[in-house]
């Protein structure tokens, strides 16, 4: 069989995980974003419960926390379609490593800048909104990028809770036509693809970052 032929299952495939794959990069950034936050400046409350959140999440295999979303949480009445089950299992994940990257890149900003923010008569809220964490994004973004590279490859684990991700249809192919060779090196394909656009788009998104701080707007009043 030609290789053509397996191109519109395998394409198919793609879209669910390139789908996957965005919605978790954005859900997890919230996440990744509110914990980083709550770690910085969120009290002691919100702080422990953000740490107890990161630990959870970053000392556990995604596999399993993967499975236990999908097969556990249906025993105490609380049931997701596998799609959903699969965005918010990597959103948690990646979230939870991405807010140690927030954490980070806010604690590297100057502690000048903060003295200025006192001396321009900025409250706490305003100094963290308007001067730390706009020169703390731009520190953000190369990890950030690899954390994005990092959940498209993750994807892949989403085919074990039966949804059908371009890893899943590479499986159905290869146990129909036992063409492994082929098969694998078409998947390897897509998911290098998909991963250079995502490094493209996140190195334009880090310049653009660089260029508005560079050149700020106004203070706020």
């Amino acid at each position: 069989m030609s290789w053509t032929h397996y191109l519109p299952a395998l394409l198919k495939g793609a879209e669910v995980t390139a789908i996957i794959a965005v919605a978790s990069m954005l859900l997890g950034a919230i996440f990744a974003f509110a914990a980083g936050l709550a770690r910085f400046a969120g009290g002691v409350l919100f702080s422990w419960i953000a740490l107890v959140y990161i630990e959870i999440f970053r000392g556990t295999s995604l596999l399993v926390q993967l499975f236990w979303l999908y097969y556990a949480l249906p025993l105490i009445g609380i049931s997701f379609d596998p799609i959903t089950t699969g965005i918010a299992g990597l959103a948690l994940n990646i979230g939870a490593y991405g807010a140690e990257v927030v954490r980070g890149a806010l604690q590297s900003v100057p502690d000048t800048q903060h003295e200025a923010a006192r001396a321009l008569n900025f409250g706490h809220g305003q100094a963290l909104f308007h001067i730390v964490l706009p020169q703390a994004v731009v520190e953000m973004m190369p990890p950030f990028g690899n954390l994005a590279v990092q959940n498209l490859k993750d994807t892949a684990l989403v085919s074990l809770i039966s949804i059908s991700d371009l890893t899943f249809q590479a499986q159905q192919l290869r146990n129909i036509t036992l063409d492994s060779v082929t098969i694998y090196s078409l998947t390897l394909m897509g998911y290098f693809i998909m991963a250079l656009i995502l490094v493209v788009f996140m190195r334009w998104l880090e310049t653009i970052l660089r260029r508005g701080a560079a050149f700020p707007g106004r203070a706020p009043a």
